[in-house]
């Protein structure tokens, strides 16, 4: 029996593009155990994705190439077996799962019919991969899990389909599980309840777990030991407790340092009549009440935060005030005038005071479109704002606010990271100078230190430019840093609604108290004081 159940040697992977060699993975060398969880911590282009996919023989080569190393799998080096031997092994000693579970799930088939393939495939009986799918997703929390089986992933929420891609992962009890990001896009409850659930299934089965993420809170959850890297390299490693203590590395002190939650809390200070003035707002689709009459007011230069759990109503909310939606009733004062009933003349003027980020800028930004079209295409619409011997210069600025270079602006989005091209969408939206931004999950794909980047510079484009923010996150500890009010919202109503002091320090809700408790903490003592409290309100 070899020293460990994976261990990684001096492992490099290169991709040749139309710019020169790119060496995503740099000589790195790990190792996890049987029952353990490793966390592997960097940022967008680390190469902690790009790792993985070579234990997983997932990298497409060419263009990539594992240029050195080993991949031992109790001692036998998975680079040096045939696509057979590989298949035999993949999916039953070594499954992983993946950040989007939509887009590795085939949308033409049911899931059930997805999870017996993966059973099939590796010799059960059609009878025994039925029986083994419904075990499966029942044992993963699924309700009505009979029914289930015959939806198809679109069906599902995100959590779901997070816990259908677990099952399959686990249908032929691997040895062990990679888990790509798993939780960035959940909502902190669902978040709480997947790692916890992986967590559970590690103890009944013995896998060992690599989890790979870039949130410090999800490392000092699950994880027993972390490694950080950096740009290809391994930069430090060590216990969670370790690392986190006493982290020897700049670069992990950087990371340390950017996490979310731990700053001054704001302390609204503005008088006088909101900036916008929202009452009663309603909408239903079919005969679902979506929003059941929503209230609240926005002062000039204030941020509010709109929390609450995937459902809740806080994207249509958004689109409803921005008109992308129209509301079945209620009234939303800009500044004296309603947002709801004006023509389309006069929302078209107003269109460049009030902007959005959307969650996703995959499908915001269109794909045909340099950064640089896309930026100033806002100018295009609105002329008088820039004139156009200016353009490229004010493109090369926002970039380089958002933490892009003036370099990125002859690219295409599909040239860039999840993270990159958030920013983008931020570019494009500062573009216009606006008086209002409405930010859906704008920061949520974000790694650390960029999100931190980002917060700070939309705290200091409110204070310098009086822009007021309409927040929408599940991030408490960014909505902590960031916000000046707290709106919580559940099932299309309005729970709670407060400054950030009252809401976080004095909750009077108990779903607030659950999305608070849910909340992950980088530090290990303070995540053990949290997991506690949790398990004693459980019992």
């Amino acid at each position: 029996m070899a020293d460990h159940l994976l261990e990684v040697r001096n492992l490099s992977v290169e991709f040749h593009t139309a710019m020169g060699t790119v060496k995503a993975v740099d000589s790195i060398s790990y190792h996890v155990d049987r029952g353990e969880t490793l966390a592997i911590l960097g940022e967008s282009g680390s190469g902690k994705s790009v790792s993985s996919s070579a234990i997983m023989n997932l990298i497409d080569m060419p263009p990539g190439r594992i240029s050195s190393g080993e991949i031992l799998l109790d001692g036998a080096d998975l680079l040096r077996m045939s696509a057979e031997q590989r298949r035999q092994i993949n999916g039953k000693r070594i499954a992983m799962i993946f950040q989007d579970p939509l887009s590795h799930l085939n949308p033409v088939y049911t899931v059930g019919w997805q999870i017996r393939e993966t059973l099939t495939a590796h010799g059960k009986s059609s009878a025994e991969a039925q029986t083994e799918a419904l075990r499966l997703v029942t044992r993963v929390g699924i309700p009505d899990p009979e029914h289930a089986l015959k939806k198809y992933p679109h069906q599902f929420s995100g959590g779901q389909r997070q816990r259908i891609m677990i099952a399959m992962a686990l249908a032929l009890r691997p040895d062990l599980l990679i888990a790509d990001e798993p939780t960035t896009a959940l909502d902190v409850t669902v978040q709480a309840e997947v790692l916890a659930l992986l967590k559970e299934l590690q103890r009944e089965t013995g896998m060992a777990v690599i989890i790979i993420t870039h949130d410090l809170g999800v490392v000092t959850e699950i994880a027993d030991r972390v490694v950080v890297m950096e740009k290809g390299a391994l930069v430090e490693s060590g216990t969670v407790r370790e690392v986190y203590k006493s982290p020897q590395h700049p670069y992990t002190r950087k990371l340390i340092a950017a996490a979310p939650g731990k700053g001054e809390m704001h302390e609204p200070h503005s008088k006088g009549e909101p900036a916008l003035s929202v009452r009663d707002v309603r909408k239903a689709y079919g005969g679902f009440q979506a929003l059941k009459g929503i209230s609240f007011d926005l002062m000039p230069g204030e941020t509010l935060a709109v929390v609450g759990e995937s459902g809740s109503g806080k994207s249509t909310l958004a689109r409803i005030l921005l008109r992308l939606d129209e509301p079945d009733g209620g009234s939303a004062l800009w500044k004296g005038r309603d947002l709801f009933t004006l023509a389309p003349a006069e929302l078209y003027k107003l269109r460049r005071d009030l902007q959005m980020v959307f969650q996703d800028p995959t499908q915001s930004l269109n794909p045909r479109m340099t950064v640089y079209q896309l930026i100033s295409e806002a100018w295009v619409i609105h002329p008088d704002i820039l004139p156009r011997p200016k353009w490229r210069e004010k493109v090369a600025e926002l970039l380089v606010q958002v933490g892009l270079s003036p370099d990125h602006m002859k690219r295409y989005p599909h040239q860039f990271s999840g993270g990159q091209r958030q920013r983008i969408a931020i570019a494009r939206a500062l573009a216009l100078e606006p008086q209002l931004i409405v930010c859906d999950e704008a920061v949520s794909a974000l790694d650390v230190s960029i999100q931190a980047q980002v917060i700070a510079l939309l705290d200091r484009l409110r204070k310098e430019m009086g822009i007021a923010f309409i927040f929408i996150a599940h991030d408490l500890p960014v909505v902590r840093d960031f916000a000046d009010h707290v709106m919580v919202m559940q099932k299309g109503e309005v729970v709670e609604l407060g400054t950030v002091r009252e809401v976080f320090e004095a909750p009077q809700q108990e779903y607030t108290r659950a999305l608070l408790a849910a909340s992950l903490d980088p530090d290990p003592d303070v995540q053990a004081a949290l997991r506690a409290a949790r398990m004693e309100h459980a019992s």
